[in-house]
């Protein structure tokens, strides 16, 4: 059996109604838009058009699903690419990200709120 060496607790995230913008640290726009399948307060799987290289440094903006509307909904967290999923060479592309830091004061502790809240499901 494979040991588990995640920190935090993954939950699923309904892909629908979790859309994240991306933008690699060199660049000034968030030029790639997909969506959230699972997240953590370490990390996020997620999905895009085109695929990131594992290791690339960059940012995302999270729509968080079942929050109130407005600013306070999205978070904004920098980390690097783990891993990409390139086995489809046609259609998106699924990767994670891990997070090394939130951008605004209390993103991690509205993150954090809606994890703890249990409304979503445990990630498998």
């Amino acid at each position: 059996m494979t040991e588990n060496r995640r920190r935090h607790e993954r939950l699923s995230t309904p892909p629908m109604y979790t859309p994240i913008r991306v933008r690699r640290l060199e660049s000034e726009t968030f030029d790639y838009e997909g969506h959230g399948y699972d997240l953590s307060e370490g990390g996020i799987r997620f999905e895009l058009d085109t695929p990131i290289d594992p290791g690339t440094p960059i940012a995302i903006e999270i729509t968080l699903p079942l929050s109130d509307r407005g600013p306070g909904r999205a978070v904004y967290v920098l980390g690097n690419v783990i891993w990409a999923d390139e086995e489809d060479l046609i259609g998106p592309c699924r990767m994670a990200m891990a997070f090394t830091r939130f951008v605004r004061e209390g993103d991690v502790t509205r993150l954090q709120a809606q994890l703890r809240s249990r409304a979503l499901p445990r990630a498998a």
